[in-house]
C-alpha cells in the first residue's frame, strides 16, 4: 500500500498535479541533452567499461532495457528504495520519494546520502530536476496515470522505468481501489525485483546474497511453527472506514507463512475498506496494526489505533482488543516489499508469545 489519499491507500497523499507547459518544456530539453549521464540511447553512447550490455528485463507486459548500469537512478517509492540501499547502490541514486515509514534499520547512513525529493509524491518536475538515468516504483498508481507520470512519458525522454513485478503480477489495478488479486502474492515475486534491480545494476551478486539473506531469515522464523485455526486481522489505516488486508496480497505471505488465517480472507481486494461491525463479527484472536509516520489518514500510529479500539464500543470487546493481543508493524512490511520478511519475523514472534503457536 503506498502513501494513501483521502479515497484509498494507493492514492498520493499530495493533490494530482496536472503537467504543465513549463514541465513539457524541460522534457524536450531533458532529451535533448540525454537527461543526465546514464541516459544513453544506442549502444555507442554507452560509457566505457558497460561490458555485457544493453540489457533488457521483461516487467509487467513491457521490456526495460538500460544501454549501462544506471547511474541517477530515482526511487519514487519507499520499498523499491530500500531495495536499491540494499544492494549498496546509494551512491547511484539521484533521489528518492513517498515514504511511509523511517527507513530500514541498517540503512540509515546510506540514505542519508541520497536526496529526497519529497516526503510524498513527487511532482514530475521534481524528479526531471534531478536527472534521472533509470526510475523505479513499487505502485502502478505512481508509475501511471494520475502519478508522477507514466513509464511511456519516462520513456519518451530516454528513461527507462521499471515497475515493481508485485503490483502487477496476477493483479487487476484498473478499479478505484487498491487492486485485486487473482492469485497470492509469493516472495518469489519479491525476490525477482531484487534480481532484475542487481542485473540492470550489474550487482548480481549482491542481489543473490540479498535474496539469501531473506529466505534464511523465512526459514528461521518459521521454523516449526503451527498457528493452525488462529485468526489475524491486518488494519492499515483510517479508524472511520479501515483499510483492511484481503486475502492475497502481503499479509497473505505473512499468513501463510505462520499458518495461521486471515478474518478477511474472503476477499481479492488489496485493502478493501470494511466497516468495524464486520470485524467485530468475525472477532479475530490478534490484531495486526500499520504504525506509520506519515500523516494522510486518521489512526496512522499504532498507538492511535490502540487508543481507538479499546474506547469504540464496537471494537473494545473483541477478543484481540480485550487480550491486548496487538503485533505492531510498519507500513513497508504489509507491503509487498524486502520488509515483507521483516512482517514474518514479527507475526511469528508474537504469537508465539501470545502462546497461539507451537
Amino acid at each position: 500500500m503506498s502513501a494513501a489519499g483521502p479515497v484509498g491507500p494507493r492514492r498520493p497523499l499530495l493533490s494530482r498535479r496536472a503537467l504543465r507547459g513549463p514541465v513539457l518544456l524541460l522534457s524536450g530539453a531533458l532529451l535533448a541533452s540525454g537527461c543526465g549521464s546514464g541516459a544513453a540511447t544506442d549502444d555507442a553512447a554507452a560509457p566505457a567499461g558497460a561490458a555485457g550490455y544493453p540489457r533488457t528485463v521483461r516487467d509487467c507486459g513491457h521490456d526495460v532495457r538500460v544501454t549501462a548500469p544506471p547511474r541517477r537512478a530515482v526511487s519514487l517509492n519507499q520499498g523499491t528504495t530500500e531495495i536499491l540501499l540494499s544492494l549498496g547502490l546509494a551512491d547511484r541514486m539521484a533521489g528518492t520519494a513517498t515514504w511511509t515509514d523511517p527507513v530500514m534499520k541498517g540503512l540509515e547512513k546510506a540514505n542519508s546520502e541520497v536526496p529526497r525529493l519529497a516526503d510524498d509524491m513527487p511532482s514530475f518536475e521534481a524528479v526531471l530536476d534531478a536527472e534521472p538515468d533509470f526510475v523505479a516504483a513499487s505502485f502502478a498508481s505512481t508509475l501511471g496515470t494520475g502519478g508522477v507520470a507514466t513509464r511511456e512519458r519516462f520513456t519518451e525522454l530516454g528513461v527507462p522505468a521499471y515497475l515493481s513485478p508485485s503490483d502487477c503480477a496476477g493483479k487487476d489495478n484498473s478499479g478505484d481501489g487498491d487492486g485485486v488479486r487473482s492469485e497470492p502474492l509469493t516472495m518469489d515475486t519479491v525476490y525477482g525485483e531484487v534480481r532484475d534491480l542487481a542485473r540492470l545494476f550489474d550487482v548480481e551478486q549482491r542481489g543473490e546474497k540479498l535474496v539469501a539473506d531473506l529466505e534464511s531469515r523465512v526459514d528461521r522464523a518459521t521454523s516449526g511453527i503451527d498457528a493452525s485455526g488462529v485468526t489475524l486481522t491486518y488494519w492499515f489505516a483510517n479508524s472511520t472506514s479501515p483499510y483492511l488486508a484481503g486475502c492475497c496480497g502481503a499479509p497473505g505471505v505473512i499468513t501463510r507463512a505462520v499458518g495461521a488465517e486471515n478474518a478477511m480472507d474472503d476477499t481479492h481486494e488489496e485493502w478493501p475498506q470494511v466497516g468495524w461491525e464486520a470485524v467485530a463479527d468475525r472477532d479475530p484472536d490478534v490484531l495486526v496494526l500499520g504504525d506509520l509516520t506519515r500523516k494522510s489518514q486518521t489512526a496512522e500510529t499504532a498507538a492511535k489505533k490502540i487508543e481507538f479500539l479499546e474506547s469504540d464500543p464496537v471494537t473494545r470487546n473483541m477478543t484481540a482488543v480485550r487480550k491486548k493481543r496487538y503485533v505492531l508493524l510498519s507500513g513497508q512490511a504489509m507491503n509487498p516489499t524486502i520488509r515483507t520478511v521483516e512482517g514474518v519475523e514479527q507475526v511469528a514472534s508474537a504469537l508465539r508469545e501470545f502462546g497461539l503457536a507451537k
